[in-house]
């Protein structure tokens, strides 16, 4: 008989063998699982039932996998364990950007079955608050719309030579911006420094001038 307390398991995955694997593994212990190709109807399918633990890849078609994380957390706080599984977004910079973002655990493909029964009944296990997300202090006003963009694009996953091609500005121009990107925001690392973008998500389209910096290149 399956384990259908609080929803059971929702594996959102575009592959989908690995998302049949998955789903098939977690069957087999006796949960009840729900699947999904894209990111888009994570939200509508939390709202219906809410699951005890979303197994989410990052890059999803529609929204990806870091924003729908920053959409629970801020919906539903940490009373759902979010684990991020990623073959591709697998260096320390995104698996600590999606720790940061509020993931409980961040595992790369290929996954050992064991593992990912252990990680994720652990945290299935483990009781849950429903504190709310934390809310936004307003460092973020003060960048500048260049700095925008360029956190932006650290929060796309570009490295520091493809944001200063996408902006037509040098690399030792992008590590200006990000250094004063973490001065601003008073945090150490670029990985914090997006997941407090992600969290955030400010409209930026009115946001200062270019920076005068960029007219010395």
């Amino acid at each position: 008989m399956k384990n259908t307390a609080d929803g059971g398991i929702l594996v959102v995955d575009d592959d989908d063998a690995f998302r049949s694997f998955v789903a098939e593994l977690f069957e087999s212990i006796g949960y009840a699982t729900r699947q999904l190709a894209s990111g888009a109807g994570v939200l509508a399918a939390v709202a219906d039932e809410r699951p005890a633990a979303i197994l989410l890849d990052v890059q999803l078609p529609g929204l990806n996998g870091y924003e729908v994380c920053r959409e629970l957390r801020q919906r539903y706080g940490d009373s759902i364990a979010i684990v991020f599984i990623s073959g591709s977004r697998t260096d320390p910079l995104d698996r600590s950007g999606g720790l940061l973002l509020g993931a409980d655990d961040y595992l790369v493909k290929p996954v050992d079955p064991a593992e990912l029964i252990a990680r994720v009944t652990r945290l299935v296990d483990r009781p849950r608050s429903n504190r709310d997300a934390p809310s936004s202090n307003g460092k973020l006003e003060s960048l500048t719309q260049r700095e925008h963009e360029v956190l932006d694009l650290l929060a796309e996953g570009l490295r520091q030579e493809e944001i200063a091609s996408r902006l037509v500005i040098s690399p030792k121009t992008v590590a200006t911006h990000i250094q004063r990107i973490l001065g601003k925001l008073e945090v150490r690392s670029r990985a914090q420094a997006v997941s407090l973008a992600l969290r955030q998500e400010p409209d930026v389209s009115g946001h200062g001038a270019a920076d005068p910096f960029d007219l010395l290149v």
